[in-house]
């Protein structure tokens, strides 16, 4: 009996010695089996999917484990049974009982597939996500040099300095119906940005470019075509306004791109200084301030070439060329203080026409009339004396 009870104990002794570190080991497992995971990326879901794939390698060995420390209280049993020995099969030396490693094993197994759908679902879910990267990656890489080519077209086409002003508009024109034109392609993009943000993507390997920088320079874009193209309306009423031949609006512009160090369209007030100097002015600090009171009246600190025009022409023009202009619209308007727009439309070139009556203010004089406007008011801002 004594020897009986050796074996007993001794086989308690191997069962608590096995069952608490794979009692452990099963607590363990069922964490990580259960843990939330975060990624961004499908090398980070691989990962994941790699060491759970190398933990389910695992199983095998950890089962033959669990049936060896359950054939050792099977055994204690046994004997108990065999030999009808009056004591209790529980452990005195663990506190780990079958029941519990049965329960805690089936929930392990239970858990393993849940984990790889999971993970399955997650690395869909991180292919879905590469692929819209890629798709936006790939339209934005083309739309921002677009817009950074059609940016230099308009910069290159604003300072040439050959050909008439006519060809520049119809060049300039041609620009804006393609910009408008590939408002399409914008559209795209954002609804493609739309659909990264509601998939919670936040970064892009594939791109510099993000949508707020594709927003910002279609919108320079946009500002930069309709500003220059207002430009070159001024600069064809001023030239045809003032008498200015085709040359010598070359030769304006050869001088203000000459000084203009910066090649940005503007003069800062020493490239300025430095054109007057080679044009023969002596220049003191006070005639210098008055100048620059006409050319920058804002105060900004540069000169377009819009003020440089009407600077040159106001230095060279003769004292009447206003009362010229307006006794132009004057012929134009049969002799009445104000015209139509009907009337310009019918006199001038479309585009003249239409910068007219844009620019033109309403007539509220004597006998005015509904659409009447003030080609007077008009001509005097236009000759400098005014801002239109």
């Amino acid at each position: 009996m004594e020897k009986l009870l050796e074996t007993i104990d001794q086989l308690h002794l191997e069962f608590a010695k096995r069952a608490a570190p794979f009692n452990n080991w099963m607590e363990g497992a069922m964490e990580d089996l259960q843990d939330m995971f975060i990624v961004h990326s499908i090398e980070e879901i691989q990962s994941l999917i790699t060491a759970h794939e190398q933990f389910k390698a695992t199983l095998p060995e950890a089962d033959g484990e669990r049936q060896s420390i359950m054939a050792i209280q099977n055994e204690v049993e046994k004997v108990i049974q065999s030999y009808n020995i009056r004591i209790s099969s529980s452990n005195p030396y663990s506190t780990v009982t079958m029941d519990e490693l049965r329960t805690k094993w089936d929930k392990v197994k239970q858990l393993v597939p849940i984990r790889d759908q999971s993970l399955q679902e997650e690395l869909a879910r991180q292919h879905a996500n590469e692929r819209l990267r890629r798709q936006f990656a790939a339209q934005a890489n083309a739309i921002g040099p677009w817009i950074q080519n059609k940016m230099e077209e308009i910069a290159r086409s604003s300072i040439q300095i050959t050909g008439a002003l006519e060809d520049q508009m119809n060049q300039l024109k041609q620009y804006e119906h393609n910009i408008i034109n590939y408002k399409n392609n914008i559209d795209k993009l954002e609804g493609d940005h739309q659909l990264i943000q509601e998939a919670l993507v936040f970064d892009n390997k594939h791109t510099n470019y993000t949508m707020e920088h594709i927003r910002v320079g279609w919108e320079l874009l946009l500002t930069t075509i309709a500003r220059t193209i207002n430009e070159v309306e001024t600069q064809i009423l001023t030239r045809d306004a003032k008498g200015i031949t085709q040359e010598q609006m070359n030769e304006f512009r050869a001088s203000f791109n000459h000084f203009d160090r910066r090649k940005n369209g503007l003069m800062d007030h020493e490239d300025f200084r430095a054109c007057l100097i080679s044009m023969g002015y002596d220049l003191g600090e006070a005639e210098f301030a008055r100048i620059m009171t006409l050319v920058d009246p804002n105060g900004q600190g540069t000169v377009t070439f819009q003020s440089f025009i009407d600077f040159m022409t106001r230095e060279t023009a003769d004292t009447d060329t206003a009362e010229q202009v307006i006794a132009s619209f004057r012929i134009l308007a049969s002799d009445k203080p104000y015209i139509l727009a009907e009337e310009l439309r019918r006199e001038l070139p479309p585009d003249q026409a239409q910068y007219c009556i844009k620019r033109m203010p309403a007539y509220s004089g004597p006998g005015s009339v509904p659409g009447a406007l003030d080609y007077a008011a008009f001509s005097s801002a236009l000759y400098g004396e005014s801002d239109l």
